[in-house]
């Protein structure tokens, strides 16, 4: 009897530690505060879902409170032998409609919901004058980050989306490597990236919740891919359509930028020779796809973290470069110890990378 209690209250006290750490983590990774049209009518669909399971669960609770209480044994029944019933057809009928009619109920704006959000037609569609009307991500998930390339703007970049607000904006999915997930739970449900296909969705964002939460969203990789899952993190900013075509702007005129010390052209000169090879600091299209096997850097000093979950400033830039496979395990990103580059280099590339802004022509 006492193992039996003992067993109660070690299963008691995981349960109340499972119900606190339900309530942890970060309220902007949370699908509950929809942020737009898709997350918006995914949200309609749980709750309408955990109504009807609620009420289901509420019928069955009082069912079996009155079945307890009616035939509960007491000193006057103590030796009655209740009517033995086999079986009622009726009851069996109910319990079996019952159910059916509750899954057509939920399965019917579920199903017009699927098809409505797998609808990505518009992605085709051309104006008069044969231009794409519709703006197209090209979504590319790599080992442990997320690179953004806009087809036909001749953009790329990388670990920060940014996208319109108010607009539908259409993703194909694709992985460089291995499966992936592409989330951002406050706009819409995950969908892989796969090697092998593509996947097509769209999502939006209502301007009223991008100024709440400061024009900044967060997503992640919400598939088991290894043991730096839980840091592939990327950003997503939501501008006014305004604010966002002039950062299209800027992307498309921009040039290679001019360091401004002498201490950040030694740094150039470094990641000339020891970066580049790898990493682009010219946000365009041009290179194909298979050649791009680490993130472009022509906006690095605008982006909100390093690594996608490092602080933005130099010392932790400094520590990804020499730490990058204990910060991010897994990771492709070589380390350089300080015989391939000193204390002093490392401040000096550095110092560049802080530099690499957008620029105008």
């Amino acid at each position: 009897m006492k193992q039996w209690l003992q067993k109660g209250r070690l299963l008691s006290v995981f349960a109340l530690l499972a119900l606190v750490l339900s309530g942890c983590g970060k309220p902007y990774l949370s699908a509950l505060k929809p942020a737009g049209e898709v997350a918006k009518q995914q949200y309609d669909l749980i709750m309408f879902s955990l109504g009807i399971m609620t009420l289901v669960v509420v019928v069955v609770c009082v069912i079996f409170v009155l079945v307890i209480v009616r035939f509960r044994r007491t000193k006057e029944n103590e030796h009655k032998i209740p009517k033995q019933v086999e079986g009622s057809h009726t009851l069996e009928i109910v319990w079996t409609i019952i159910p059916i009619i509750l899954l057509l109920i939920l399965a019917v704006p579920t199903v017009a919901v699927t098809f409505s959000q797998g609808d990505v037609a518009a992605m085709d569609e051309k104006d008069e004058e044969g231009n794409p009307t519709a703006l197209v991500v090209n979504v590319r998930a790599h080992l442990y980050w997320w690179e953004f390339e806009y087809p036909n703007l001749g953009i790329v970049t990388s670990q920060d989306l940014v996208i319109p607000t108010e607009e539908r904006v259409y993703f194909n999915l694709t992985s460089a490597d291995i499966k992936h997930s592409f989330w951002i739970p406050p706009l819409g449900g995950k969908l892989d990236t796969n090697p092998d296909n593509i996947n097509k969705f769209f999502l939006t964002v209502d301007q009223d919740k991008a100024t709440e939460v400061g024009e900044i969203f967060y997503g992640k990789c919400a598939e088991l891919c290894g043991p730096s899952h839980a840091y592939m993190d990327f950003k997503v900013k939501a501008l006014p359509k305004n604010e966002f075509d002039q950062w299209v702007a800027d992307m498309q005129n921009t040039k290679a930028p001019t360091p401004s010390t002498e201490v950040a052209s030694k740094g150039e000169e470094i990641f000339n020779n020891s970066c580049l090879q790898c990493h682009a600091i010219d946000p365009s299209n041009e290179a194909p796809a298979a050649g791009r096997i680490a993130p472009n850097l022509a906006n690095f000093a605008e982006r909100e973290k390093i690594a996608g979950i490092l602080d933005h400033n130099e010392d932790e830039l400094k520590r990804w470069i020499r730490e990058s496979d204990e910060i991010k395990p897994g990771n492709k990103m070589p380390v350089f110890s300080k015989e391939q580059i000193s204390d002093a280099d490392l401040d000096a590339l550095a110092a560049y990378l802080m530099e690499l802004k957008v620029q105008n022509k």
